[in-house]
């Protein structure tokens, strides 16, 4: 395998080169900008505008990849909302531009999505589930993942994943379990909701589902997510616990109060059937991992 890797800075992108050094397997890490893994060899990284076609087909002809994990994406569900043609550039375009420059050479693609594509209604979503996208962020991955899906003759994966957590250097954004074991190290008082259920992902888990397709050059819909659903404050409640922290300071409220400008599904969660089946996934739970953060 030749892996290309979109966003790796990000979080993912972090945990999905990690593995590849250890496993030794030829790899790019792309991002826009200078290199913020320091654990990523400098030879091993390439800066990239996704939104540059010119600059997509450049590296792809350079790196002659055997596939590309696409993790680069406009993730902030409410700054979205508030910039449609930012997100639209960079969720829909992008990944138009990556699709067809794979398609043309004959690369796998893999392209990350979200539990966020549902509506919430039912919970426990397999990959047959129809979605019902809710807010600016969801319907521009499910615009991507109708471009990936309909391209002819396009060698393709898409990974829908929840909550993503863990640990990383230099990150532009904090993860739910991070920031939650801060705020009650600290003590602060933090207003949680309850209404809400999700099940949390651990990112090393993730990555390690991503090259799996990859290395067994499966093709279709994936849904890669933690082994349980729980409420926000539930999650929350459990990071006390775990860390023998108090809880006195947590309020729990609803979503009604928060005035997001983007709405959010109620109830997410995913059948993991087939990742188990196929891949061999096996999931670590919420208290396996929250020492290895």
């Amino acid at each position: 395998m030749r892996i290309l890797i979109t966003g790796s800075n990000g979080l993912l992108g972090q945990k999905i080169v990690r593995q590849l050094l250890n496993s030794k397997d030829a790899f790019l890490a792309t991002s826009l900008g200078a290199n913020r893994n320091n654990a990523c060899p400098s030879d091993h990284y390439c800066a990239m505008d996704i939104t540059n076609q010119a600059d997509i087909e450049r590296v792809m002809k350079e790196f002659q990849p055997s596939h590309v994990i696409h993790t680069a994406a406009m993730t902030n569900v409410d700054a979205c909302e508030l910039d449609p043609t930012t997100c639209e550039s960079i969720n829909v375009d992008a990944v138009r531009y990556l699709a067809h420059a794979c398609q043309k050479i004959g690369v796998h693609f893999q392209m990350l999505s979200t539990d966020f594509v549902f509506d919430g209604e039912k919970g426990n979503y397999s990959e047959e589930d129809e979605p019902n996208p809710l807010s600016v962020y969801a319907t521009s991955k499910v615009e991507g993942e109708k471009i990936v899906s309909s391209l002819a003759n396009l060698s393709y994966s898409i990974v829908r994943t929840i909550i993503v957590y863990g640990t990383g250097q230099n990150l532009s954004r904090s993860n739910i379990v991070l920031w939650a074991k801060d705020a009650l190290q600290k003590g602060q008082e933090l207003t949680i909701i309850d209404d809400q259920f999700r099940a949390p992902t651990w990112a090393d888990d993730l990555a390690w589902a991503c090259i799996r397709i990859c290395r067994l050059n499966e093709q279709g819909i994936f849904h890669i997510a933690g082994p349980e659903t729980m409420s926000i404050f539930a999650l929350v409640e459990r990071i006390a616990k775990h860390y023998h922290l108090p809880m006195s300071q947590v309020k729990r409220t609803d979503s009604s109060t928060l005035n997001q400008p983007a709405v959010r599904p109620p109830k997410t969660g995913f059948d993991l059937s087939k990742a188990k089946n196929i891949l061999g996934y096996r999931p670590k739970s919420l208290e396996e991992t929250l020492d290895l953060v």
